[in-house]
């Protein structure tokens, strides 16, 4: 029986979802920069889930958002005088690409805020019928604003544990906001000047972030839905919102039967993040260690445990994926070299199923590779425990039949665009161009930004 920790009810629960397909709603990114490991982990995280629900037999239907109006895109966007749409296109196009290198399987739905407007609207406007929000003047606009009204919910704050006394205490009012309750929060933003803005029926405005999920993930799984994940950041208050919100509306309860949610990934002692600068992006550690070298660096760690960077990890588990790609690099030799096959597959079994445990999933990998090269070593055939090892490796998202020639040639590919960057500074231009444009002929493609230049390698 598959076992997941519940947020909601901080406790083991066997895994029986209403129906199917399996539903899962796992909260995106908000594409005003490029996405780091922190995001990787998240992502990564549950793939994998997607994988094994799968590989246990179960159809999976997989919604993430992109969060594609918001503050940071708007101040981002003006900051550097080009349009909302055009900051959100060159990163999202930067996070499809990252995530195809690193192997995570697409969602089936790519919704994005910008395009469920109307569908925010008609949520809001129910909340207000029902006396869940209100409407209210806006401090930095002609328009009003619409908060929701926690108060009206009982049982507001049981996914964070939190009492609503212990919310109003740490809630504080912004100058101008005329709200009811400190603790409310809004779902719709009157219009500032100069920013995107849609019409509704408090005048011209954009959508709260959390109304955003919830109309998402109503519009394209249901008003119940089986998994819920992200980061555990969202617990507090994005998720605890939405189940307010989607509850309120639909009058059904539970809106979510499991939420998942995996810890941070930390620099030093500090989590790492965008807002704080400490990140290493996702193509970064992919020109490092490879799609298999990141991924395995991931699943070492438990989801809910936090993972802390070093460069030292990271090279450690560029190793470890070489020693799982050469056990099953191709033998011409049938036969299972006297292992334990269908012991390895309980073994593997039993650690997904206790709470997606890929730290003892890999365990199991590394004894079967271990157990292949002693087998090869000694001249027995190993072909059936190849094709078990590659089996389990792509329940985990490792590519090992593959090999990842851009692992070896990293190295030379960033003394090149180091030599080039020198080339740029000293405005020996034609010689620069030359280096980049050799690169390109080898299907690794630069590109130039704030943060230095940065290559990936193109199909």
């Amino acid at each position: 029986m598959i076992r997941f920790t519940n947020t909601l009810s901080r406790s083991m629960e066997d895994f029986e979802p209403q129906g199917d397909p399996v539903t899962m709603y796992v909260c995106g990114i908000t594409p005003y920069d490029e996405s780091h490991i922190g995001h990787a982990m998240s992502y990564v995280v549950f793939d994998v889930l997607k994988r094994y629900l799968r590989w246990r037999g179960y159809h999976v239907k997989h919604v993430q958002n992109f969060t594609d109006i918001d503050d940071r895109i708007i101040e981002r966007a003006n900051r550097l005088g080009i349009t909302t749409d055009e900051l959100v296109e060159r990163y999202i196009t930067k996070y499809i690409d990252d995530m195809r290198d690193l192997n995570v399987l697409p969602a089936d739905e790519y919704p994005r805020a910008t395009r469920e407007v109307p569908g925010m609207i008609r949520i809001i406007e129910g909340l207000i019928e029902k006396g869940y929000a209100y409407e209210a003047p806006s401090p930095q606009s002609e328009w009003s604003d619409v908060y929701y009204r926690v108060s009206a919910k009982a049982d507001y704050g049981k996914l964070s544990h939190r009492t609503q006394e212990s919310l109003l205490a740490g809630a504080r009012v912004e100058s101008g906001e005329e709200k009811e309750n400190a603790a409310d929060f809004a779902l719709w933003k009157g219009a500032k000047a100069g920013e995107p803005s849609w019409d509704s029926p408090w005048g011209k405005g954009r959508p709260g972030w959390h109304i955003e999920c919830s109309a998402m993930s109503l519009r394209y799984l249901g008003e119940r839905i089986d998994i819920h994940g992200g980061g555990e950041d969202l617990i507090f208050p994005h998720h605890e919102n939405e189940i307010a919100q989607t509850e309120a509306y639909t009058g059904d309860a539970p809106f979510v039967r499991y939420w998942l949610h995996n810890a941070w990934v930390k620099m030093g002692d500090e989590k790492m993040s965008k807002s704080l600068g400490n990140f290493i992006t996702i193509r970064d550690g992919l020109n490092k260690v490879g799609g298999d070298g990141l991924r395995l660096w991931i699943l070492t760690s438990h989801y809910r445990k936090p993972l802390t960077f070093t460069e030292e990890t990271l090279e450690a588990a560029k190793h470890g994926a070489a020693r799982l790609r050469t056990a099953a690099r191709a033998s011409t030799d049938d036969g299972d070299g006297g292992i334990a096959l269908a012991d390895a597959r309980e073994r593997f079994i039993a650690a997904m199923d206790d709470d997606l445990n890929t730290p003892q999933a890999l365990a199991v990998l590394f004894d079967l590779a271990k157990e292949i090269n002693r087998a090869r070593d000694g001249g027995a055939g190993v072909q059936s425990a190849q094709a078990l090892l590659l089996e389990l490796a792509d329940v985990l998202g490792l590519r090992l039949e593959q090999v990842e020639e851009e692992i070896e040639a990293a190295p030379f590919i960033e003394l090149l665009v180091q030599i080039r960057g020198e080339l740029r500074a000293a405005k020996q231009w034609q010689l620069a161009d030359r280096v980049r444009d050799g690169l390109a002929a080898l299907h690794i493609a630069l590109e130039d930004g704030a943060q230095g230049t940065t290559w990936k390698r193109e199909a």
